[in-house]
């Protein structure tokens, strides 16, 4: 897995306190960056998460480069509603060759693994197969409808492998690029970065909240689990864990 911050809103903090000044002090367009020092723009956010105000962090965004995690946490992460995702086409991309991310569960019994790799390998072999059989069956056709030698294999294996991706996994590995707001950022946080998460995307979480915290310190100096901030809301389906988890995340 990997995990890169593309781009943020430039001054991502000192953008949210212009925010906030403007709904609770006496400025206006042309004043309200004035007197903004770090120290009146912490306090600022400090506010905001204090009397729990979120809209003003609605005008900060930050994307996210995100490479090697699965198709399984693709249909994961796409759950959360308020983002843009840009993610590699397996209709336009050969996955030929493709990678998969193998489950720590898995690998951690030998039998198993031999299992699941295996599974993989014929699933390559089954998305080759059905590749060229759809291919040369389209090829066929292009050529019949008069198209060029070369265009003709083009367009006939773009057509072929928008089928043969059918058996591929949801191991299979995806590229994306993620856009959220930092409101958005906040609430994927609370719910994936949980000891109760699927451990692939809580993994993502964790990185993303590296990346934006290291720009945005103040904005996300409380982000992750509720149990860092409270009471566990899980109820009866808690981890059980909440101490492990503060330090946990006291050391990130």
């Amino acid at each position: 897995m990997q995990v890169k911050l593309l781009a943020y809103t430039p001054g991502p903090e000192a953008a949210v306190a212009c925010a906030a000044k403007l709904c609770y002090a006496q400025a206006d367009i042309r004043t309200v960056q004035e007197g903004l020092t770090p120290e009146k723009t912490a306090a600022f956010l400090d506010m905001l998460r204090e009397i729990g105000h979120e809209s003003p962090i609605e005008h900060v965004s930050f994307t996210f480069g995100i490479e090697g995690v699965s198709r399984s946490l693709l249909a994961q992460i796409t759950r959360h509603r308020l983002a843009s995702y840009s993610v590699q086409s397996q209709r336009y991309v050969k996955e030929e060759l493709f990678e998969f991310v193998l489950p720590p569960e898995i690998e951690a019994v030998a039998e198993a693994k031999a299992e699941f790799l295996k599974a993989m390998e014929e699933d390559a072999a089954h998305y080759r197969r059905l590749t060229e059989i759809l291919q040369a069956r389209h090829e066929k056709a292009f050529l019949d409808q008069g198209e060029e030698p070369k265009a003709a294999r083009r367009k006939a294996e773009k057509k072929a492998i928008e089928d043969a991706r059918f058996v591929l996994p949801n191991a299979c590995t995806t590229k994306m690029i993620c856009t959220m707001n930092a409101r958005s950022l906040l609430n994927f946080f609370a719910h994936r970065c949980c000891q109760r998460a699927q451990w692939e995307i809580r993994a993502l979480a964790i990185e993303m909240l590296k990346e934006a915290r290291a720009v945005a310190p103040h904005i996300f100096e409380k982000a992750g689990p509720p149990c860092l901030r409270g009471q566990c809301p899980e109820g009866r389906m808690s981890c059980g864990q909440a101490e492990e988890v503060r330090a946990r995340f006291e050391a990130l």
